[in-house]
């Protein structure tokens, strides 16, 4: 672990996960080390420490679940593990950030405010803040910088922000955010370093397409529609969310099962998408593994299939048409089947696949006539927050 150059820490705290990274400053950033702490506050939790010279650490850990007492516990291993002794920054990913558009440097005052939204993610935000509190408190010299979620789509026309219910409801917050705006902002930067000309002057749909999953539509660099809402539970159906619901299960559940707000909400996050559809598991390549003889596994991969491809057609709607497609996150990086399934029969959008381009996830897996460009690119979220702390502190090498 590098602790003579100065670095940046990238930490990004999930609903039961710790991700984080740590960048060595100058030009190019360089990432030194990656890691993560998965399982919080279920059975098996662990640390994972990986550093670019190959040494691995993973270890079984006994992390509290509570998320003061999880910051404590985790900013007491950065400080016995050396990592912050090179420290100079920490950029964080914040799950919600209403009308936030751009990184800012974390002051009481955005934190208070912050704290004051905390049920708009209340699986992520109060973990967030916690975090950051422990951080400042221990190393209060150290600047920290919110890099949020949502910025990249308050772009957004009205028409795309508005939810179909009273009116009063807005005044209380109740509308579309979108998320995923971090891997989004990347992937578009992305496009602008390989030369795509749709990245600025065109139309694009961008798939991140992992345990989480959204489309967003992109016209001229700023994105116009979004698939998740109000929460990360809305739009596709996911590896254990639902996506969108008709509001009247809701009602049906609450007088048949005499299911309650909670409960409801723990079903639609926890338990339904793939997960729910095949009753055996949430990840894409055990249920691609099993579909040849488990129907469930089979449906649950052709509900994932049929939606997204569904969205896709909504947007180039919404766009005017499509110039490029990119798909990334986990699924979307590394499924060619997931891939062409999506795409089959979209010959009519302009857009042909090359199927070993596909099988090989080749970075444009699309055919040479093909008139939509169609990428794979692997999203890296963390950098995004890196290079969002090196621009806004001007850090020195």
């Amino acid at each position: 672990m590098d602790a003579i150059k100065p670095t940046i820490l990238i930490i990004n705290a999930g609903s039961s996960s710790i991700r984080f990274a740590q960048y060595r400053v100058g030009e190019p950033l360089q990432q030194i080390l990656h890691g993560q702490v998965e399982r919080i506050g279920i059975p098996g939790t662990r640390l994972i420490v990986e550093t670019n010279s190959g040494e691995t650490v993973d270890s079984a850990i006994d992390m509290p679940a509570d998320p003061a007492a999880m910051a404590a516990f985790f900013v007491d291993w950065l400080e016995s593990s050396g990592i912050v002794s090179s420290t100079r920054a920490i950029g964080h990913r914040l799950v919600h950030g209403l009308a936030h558009t751009e990184p800012e440097r974390i002051t009481p005052a955005l934190l208070a405010e912050l704290a004051g939204i905390s049920h708009f993610a209340p699986e992520h935000l109060p973990r967030e803040l916690a975090l950051i509190e422990a951080l400042q408190e221990r190393f209060p010299s150290l600047p920290q910088v919110a890099c949020f979620d949502t910025a990249f789509h308050t772009s957004m026309p009205r028409v795309a922000q508005l939810l179909p219910i009273p009116r009063r409801f807005e005044a209380l917050g109740v509308r579309r955010y979108g998320f995923h705006g971090l891997s989004y902002n990347y992937l578009m930067e992305e496009l602008v370093s390989l030369g795509d000309p749709a990245a600025t002057a065109g139309l694009v749909i961008l798939a991140h397409l992992g345990n989480g999953a959204s489309l967003a539509a992109v016209r001229n660099g700023k994105s116009i529609d979004t698939s998740m809402g109000f929460t990360p539970t809305s739009g596709l159906p996911m590896s254990s969310r639902s996506g969108d619901l008709e509001p009247g299960v809701a009602s049906y559940l609450e007088q048949r099962e005499n299911i309650t707000a909670t409960e409801f909400q723990q079903l639609a996050s926890r338990e339904s998408g793939l997960l729910g559809i095949s009753e055996t598991s949430a990840d894409v390549r055990e249920l691609l593994a099993r579909e040849d003889t488990d129907n469930r596994a089979r449906e649950a991969l052709a509900l994932f299939c049929y939606q997204t491809k569904k969205w896709l057609g909504g947007y180039t709607a919404a766009l005017g048409g499509l110039d490029t497609l990119v798909f990334s996150g986990g699924i979307g990086e590394n499924a060619p089947a997931i891939r062409a399934r999506i795409c089959e029969g979209l010959g009519y959008l302009g857009i042909t696949l090359a199927p070993q381009a596909n099988a090989d996830n080749a970075a444009v897996i699309s055919t040479g006539t093909s008139a939509v460009t169609v990428r794979v690119i692997a999203t890296d979220e963390a950098l995004i927050i890196a290079r969002s702390v090196h621009r806004l502190l001007q850090l020195p090498p």
